[in-house]
């Protein structure tokens, strides 16, 4: 008998080598698979009949299978399968392209149901590589509202499809932990009733009230959480660090001036430390408002009251970047800086470092400590910590968060500064994360030039790359970014490996082109970075790993191929990754996509430099079939909530609230407390 804690193997159709791919889905077990929502719908609700089909038509069909059959096409040396449907009004010829098992699953006299686009050719009616199934019990994969969901490679939709209608009815199983009287008040439908509805909804309602409530548990948790925060900071105490007059000299040596809102946000976060509570301080700042700087300073200031700092961020790329930066930033102001990653055999430390020292040795002899993970490490301490950064906050998990902080051992509290740059309003930051101070840079550093961003078409590529060797010869350096790192025949679209050689041996031989994607090893990502930063390569191709904080002010191009791949907070990240000097630059965008949507979507970057307003535009055009949220790169670490569930944010803030007023250890709600304790967020640091 299975239920909610039954391992994912021991469900019917999975075998060994199925259960690993879901493992990387995080789906261990029943409850797993319940809880991995569709991110967005196709909308099949509309069946018709094969004589009603109209050119344009995304509908359902039902009919009989009559023919087919596998050929090859002689040109793409690929397998076309045809087949031909009727119903009892007409006829509809059906195609796809190199699935020949599909022969093999259907035969004539199967009933089947088909959906997608209706096509015309000089043949008249047909459909393309529509989603189809034999008709048996139920249908779950081609008729009403069908979810889809986040896959890995060798996992079908159909699968995951399959696999949670067997287990749907566990939902029953579910125990409600939020308290009835919220769930009445706000009108929510009971947990396995969103459970349901959610992956399975008869109409656009069902999935929208089944979203809300989801939506709510995640918003209502992070606001139980800020709630305990403020709790256990009442208790907290940190040791006050005073603001030095040196601070001001190492200011003054600064190859530029600070824009009055990073002044601002400085010295608040400097008097905040001069607090014997923990100052808890969010820094908010869009792609190359400058936000390091700021946590430069702040960290010098540490070390005048001669305390440590310790820098956590997301990936090896950006802690090498940091270290860089900030040493040459306080190359004569004696402050001893180590970098800690995982990649990394001999520890960096810019100090005297002729010997192998253990990294605990040398956290002990330096005053900031820039790191990734690696810092999390169980032997490691940080011995007089006064302050924790951790840039892209929204990369490290809650347990993650709470980690580093313990590794204080000390008697006060460490004060705490994360950083974003992910640009939401106020009102919006102080709703989301009630326990946070936040700090805005709403201004660009002086000197910067606004990015001219343009679309090209197909046609004009000639032109591109002419463009771009006209830059290069300026002694300037270009990022082309691709959606794949290997190419695929199914998507079709541009890939970082097979770009590479084309740009390499065909379009710019003479230039030096480099190659950077997540499956490289960690010491030739560095080597790659440190060549670029040099200007000894050209040409940079890349996915997305450039995506956060990634600077080289020399670049002056990015070149962004399948653009309609992308969202457009995230196509706005990219574009930030140059522009950050005085040159001119630009960002140049070709789509695998023609079609009127996208070139409006994609014209949207054209006009607009607020990555905030691009994250609410891209929701307007993705429309009502997507669940998630659309800036889920930036933070927080919502799964189904939106940063745009501004009303849902503020009911699940006043209920947070209200019930710790009546009580303040939820004794009251012993379900809820015992989803806390699940949760790990009690005495959560932040």
């Amino acid at each position: 008998m299975i239920n909610l804690n039954t391992e994912i193997i021991k469900l019917n159709r999975v075998g060994l080598t199925t259960a690993k791919r879901l493992k990387k889905l995080g789906i261990e077990n029943a409850n797993d698979l319940l809880f991995h929502f569709p991110f967005r719908y196709d909308d099949y609700s509309k069946t018709k009949k094969i004589s009603e089909l109209n050119t344009g038509d995304i509908v359902n069909v039902i009919g009989q299978i009559e023919f087919i059959q596998n050929k090859r096409s002689p040109k793409k040396r690929m397998y076309i399968t045809e087949t031909l449907i009727s119903d009892k009004s007409d006829s509809l010829r059906v195609i796809w392209f190199n699935q020949p098992f599909i022969a093999k699953n259907l035969k004539v006299g199967d009933k089947v149901s088909i959906s997608g686009k209706v096509e015309e050719d000089h043949l008249g009616n047909l459909m393309i590589s529509p989603i189809y199934e034999k008709i048996n019990n139920f249908i779950i994969h081609t008729k009403g509202i069908i979810p889809n969901y986040h896959l890995t490679e060798n996992i079908t939709q159909k699968q995951i499809r399959f696999l949670i209608k067997n287990i749907i009815h566990l939902a029953n199983d579910i125990i409600d932990w939020l308290p009835e009287e919220i769930i009445n008040k706000n009108k929510l439908l009971k947990i396995n009733e969103a459970i349901y509805k959610i992956h399975f909804p008869k109409n656009w309602q069902e999935a929208e009230a089944a979203r809300k409530r989801l939506a709510f548990n995640e918003l209502f948790l992070l606001q139980i959480q800020a709630q305990i925060i403020k709790n256990n900071n009442n208790f907290q105490k940190s040791q006050p660090l005073l603001y030095c007059d040196k601070v001001k000299k190492f200011v003054d040596s600064l190859p530029y001036e600070l824009t009055t809102s990073q002044k601002k946000a400085t010295w608040k976060i400097i008097k905040d430390m001069n607090n014997n509570k923990p100052m808890v301080r969010l820094l908010e700042g869009d792609v190359g408002s400058g936000k390091t700087i700021v946590a430069v300073i702040i960290a010098y200031n540490v070390f005048l009251n001669k305390k440590k700092t310790v820098v956590m961020v997301p990936t090896e790329i950006l802690a090498k970047q940091h270290y860089n930066n900030i040493c040459k930033l306080l190359t004569n102001f004696n402050v001893k800086i180590c970098l800690i990653t995982s990649g990394l055999k001999n520890i960096n430390y810019d100090l005297n470092n002729n010997g192998k020292l253990k990294p605990q040795s040398i956290i002990d002899s330096s005053d900031i400590i820039i790191g990734t993970h690696a810092l999390l490490q169980d032997e490691l301490n940080f011995n007089n910590l006064g302050l924790i950064i951790i840039d892209e906050q929204h990369r490290f998990g809650v347990e993650q968060r709470k980690l580093i902080t313990e590794k204080s051992n000390d008697y006060f509290m460490p004060h705490l500064l994360s950083m974003t740059a992910t640009p939401i309003p106020r009102s919006l930051a102080l709703a989301l994360y009630g326990d946070l101070d936040i700090s805005i840079l709403d201004e660009m550093p002086k000197g910067r030039k606004k990015i001219i961003t343009k679309i090209v078409s197909e046609r004009n590529r000639q032109k591109a790359y002419q463009f771009i060797k006209n830059e290069i010869l300026k002694r300037r350096q270009v990022f082309v970014i691709c959606p794949l790192i290997d190419y695929s025949d199914k998507l079709g679209v541009k890939a970082v490996k097979q770009e590479y050689e084309k740009l390499k041996n065909i379009i710019f031989p003479e230039l030096s082109i480099g190659i950077l994607h997540g499956k490289m090893k960690i010491k030739e990502k560095e080597e790659t970075m440190k060549k670029f930063l040099k200007n000894e390569i050209n040409i940079m191709v890349s996915t997305s790993v450039i995506e956060v904080g990634v600077d080289v002010p020399n670049t002056s191009v990015m070149m962004i191929e399948g653009a309609d791949r992308f969202g457009l907070a995230q196509l706005h990240q990219f574009r930030g990754r140059v522009g950050r000097s005085e040159h001119q630059s630009y960002c140049i965008l070709f789509s695998e996509s023609n079609s009127p949507n996208t070139i409006k979507r994609l014209n949207t970057l054209v006009d607009c430099y607020d990555g905030f307003s691009l994250a609410k535009m891209d929701l307007n055009f993705r429309g009502p079939g997507e669940v998630y949220g659309i800036i889920q790169a930036g933070f927080p670490e919502l799964k189904i909530a939106s940063l745009f569930d501004y009303e849902l944010m503020l009911k699940a803030k006043k209920d947070a609230e209200e019930i710790f007023k009546i009580d303040n250890y939820l004794l009251k709600w012993p379900i809820l407390n015992k989803k806390i304790e699940e949760l790990n967020l009690i005495n959560h640091p932040e």
